[in-house]
């Protein structure tokens, strides 16, 4: 039986992946965006039902207009052609990330693409979209707050403040993948990231290989998860 429940996934290089092709950095984004829907064919045939893709943070949007305007278009790409792709592959779409930052018509293709695809069960794919994982927690704090009546006094646990969490009923990555040399988080999922197992790849984006995913999941399985035990 497969132990891995759930594959986080930070996507980065792909400008820098475009600039050494002596291409646009919307070239990049394009090439990336088609090895995200390669990506989730491994990691279905592997039996992996959970991955949350950090795909636009809120520090993103500080990029240059041209480039936002470039990646919107591409997201918007992605909730009206490719999500006939996805329905036919009975994959659930979640949306984690302030909504309020992005168009209104690119929140009504979200809510859409979640509703449509809110039936299947055996594999979600989370997008980490104007996401901040502080911005997250802050969320969550103040989500607890409004519903304080419903605690009755009562202590609040780590269990009650996940379920309040934009990821809630997700489980929390077993392990992380970063792309583009970078051996950090950046901001993406502090809370659910505590025990997660993390791999910092020198490769860009795009040119990640299935071979080289499985030679991550092999690393992986070598390793002992404590838990702080």
């Amino acid at each position: 039986m497969n132990d891995i429940k759930c594959i986080g996934l930070i996507i980065d290089g792909n400008r820098r992946w475009a600039k050494n092709r002596g291409l646009t950095p919307m070239r990049g984004h394009e090439a990336g965006s088609k090895k995200l829907k390669e990506f989730l064919d491994w990691v279905r045939d592997i039996g992996v039902r959970h991955v949350i893709a950090y795909v636009f943070s809120t520090e993103n949007w500080n990029r240059s207009p041209r480039e936002v305007v470039y990646l919107m278009r591409l997201i918007n790409r992605f909730f009206t052609r490719d999500l006939a792709e996805l329905k036919k592959k009975k994959i659930r779409i979640r949306v984690a990330g302030i909504r309020s930052m992005l168009s209104g018509n690119i929140q009504k293709l979200i809510e859409r693409a979640e509703r449509e695809t809110a039936s299947f069960k055996d594999f979600t794919l989370m997008l980490a979209l104007s996401y901040g994982g502080k911005d997250e927690i802050v969320a969550a704090a103040n989500g607890l707050m409004a519903d304080k009546e419903k605690l009755n006094g009562k202590e609040i646990t780590k269990e009650d403040f996940a379920r309040y969490l934009w990821t809630a009923g997700i489980p929390d990555p077993d392990l992380i993948i970063r792309t583009g040399g970078e051996m950090r988080l950046s901001n993406f999922l502090p809370w659910q990231s505590a025990y997660s197992e993390l791999f910092f790849l020198p490769i860009f984006w795009p040119d990640i290989t299935k071979e080289e995913f499985l030679r991550v999941l092999e690393e992986y399985r070598s390793r002992q998860r404590r838990f702080g035990k």
